[in-house]
């Protein structure tokens, strides 16, 4: 693989001695990773019904291994169901070492295509609420597509700069991820067009980027609030300069202790201008000491916890239950509360608890698309329907994984179900996997309409 000059002789003064350790690494394979949507099965139930040989990754609890050179997992049911999410092993990490909890109002500043944003929506277990934005349109609609895939319902899904969000979210989060854009270093043997693009925009033109996108989210996060940011480059003025140039913008910030990994680097002091010893709490991994590629993280808290004060009104919502829902929600054994309903036209959204008034941010979801509200019935959105468990729903076809007829259903077919014990009832069934949801279906006389997205179905 060629490297560029420049790029070869900034590793050889980093890495010194262990240069052509590094140098070597590109003859290996790179290495695939999947991570488990534990919001939905838990790592010891998934690894029992795994249909493919995985292994762990060892410092990420719900990261594993597997073969991508003989293996299609994205092809599986499982995948559809939201079972898993595909993601290189070391990009796991940054998500996995901040310290989200149930009932947090999280940001993820730069989250498409959704890997990391996807594990905090995961981890919140539907308490709080989870801000997902990328400046990018298009990038977002793939985000959006991996947050309803894995389920999660208390979420807004935006398209802005950072800079606009801080006039509607000033010093309101408790945790905040920003996974900045960068000059993608690290990734260079797992894709080799990152190569190019580094020769038209390198680590320059990123880290003028950086350093508006981590101060503007500085802005946003709560005193006493935890900020991670990281990278997967390997330059200094992307890695330990950022923090340093945040420290000094923001001395309110501290550095915190990343929980470690035998495999990981401490940041590199000389690397840095202030040479000031807390940059070693930060944490870089290159690809010839870990089964992964590269990255950096920096973990930092916003001074002192103070009292919270709601800052903006929280909007009025639709107080009394369309005629149309309640009468589909008496299968629904999940409480839905009418305050939290915001109806937009034909369209029912179940909002996360506490928003500010957003009137003039672009999204792309605010809260859980229910449905759609048709002249005399309520039509039960793909999204409401990956976020239920099949408890959680009367009326119920469960397939296993090795019927054809889930691989039919994913590719939008109708399906004879008569031969199995459901109720005869006509009307919306949940139609699951192995106990897990995949999408609608609407059944007459034996009959299954598939009601799966068209968007999302399977290519032959």
């Amino acid at each position: 693989m060629r490297l560029p000059e420049k790029f070869t002789e900034k590793m050889q003064r980093i890495l010194q001695d262990e240069y052509e350790d590094y140098i070597a690494c590109y003859e290996e394979p790179r290495y695939y990773g999947l991570r488990v949507n534990t919001g939905k099965i838990s790592v010891e139930e998934f690894q029992k019904i795994c249909p493919f040989e995985i292994t762990p990754v060892p410092w990420i609890d719900n990261g594993f291994y597997y073969d991508g050179e003989t293996i299609v997992p994205s092809r599986h049911p499982y995948y559809f169901a939201g079972l898993y999410y595909l993601q290189e092993p070391s990009a796991m990490t940054p998500a996995s070492r901040l310290p989200v909890k149930p009932g947090d109002k999280v940001l993820d500043v730069c989250a498409a295509p959704g890997g990391k944003a996807t594990e905090l929506g995961a981890r919140l277990k539907g308490e709080g609420f989870l801000a997902a934005n990328d400046i990018s349109n298009s990038r977002a609609k793939g985000l959006l597509k991996n947050m309803e895939v894995f389920g999660i319902d208390n979420m807004l899904v935006l398209s802005e700069e950072p800079g606009k969000l801080t006039g509607y979210f000033p010093e309101y989060f408790d945790k905040i991820l920003i996974d900045a854009p960068c000059s993608g270093e690290g990734m260079f043997r797992k894709d080799k067009k990152m190569v190019k693009a580094w020769e038209e925009h390198g680590p320059e033109f990123f880290s003028n980027l950086q350093r508006s996108i981590i101060i503007q989210a500085a802005d946003m996060l709560k005193p006493g609030g935890m900020m991670l940011y990281s990278t997967c480059t390997f330059d200094e003025r992307e890695n330990e300069q950022m923090i340093e140039y945040l420290l000094a913008a923001r001395p309110e910030f501290h550095i915190e202790k990343i929980h470690g990994y035998e495999g990981f680097c401490p940041g590199i002091l000389e690397l840095s201008s202030s040479k000031n010893p807390e940059l070693k709490k930060t944490v870089r991994i290159f690809p010839h000491k870990m089964k992964g590629e590269g990255h950096f993280l920096a973990l930092l808290q916003k001074g002192e916890e103070v009292p919270e004060v709601l800052s903006k009104p929280v909007l009025k919502r639709c107080k009394k239950m369309p005629e149309e829902l309640e009468k589909f929600l008496k299968d629904v054994r999940k409480e839905v509360d009418p305050a939290r309903l915001d109806i937009h036209g034909e369209r029912v959204y179940y909002m996360p608890e506490g928003l500010p008034d957003m009137r003039g941010i672009r999204f792309l979801r605010t809260g859980l698309l229910l449905g759609e509200l048709k002249k005399n019935r309520f039509e039960p959105s793909q999204a409401f329907a990956m976020s239920l468990k099949k408890e959680d729903y009367k009326k119920v076809i469960d397939l296993s994984s090795s019927d054809g007829r889930v691989v039919r259903y994913l590719k939008g077919e109708t399906l004879d179900v008569e031969d199995l014990t459901v109720s005869k009832d006509k009307g919306w069934y949940l139609v699951c996997v192995d106990t897990f949801p995949l999408g609608w279906g609407k059944l007459s006389n034996g009959i299954l309409k598939n009601k799966y997205l068209p968007g999302w179905r399977l290519n032959s």
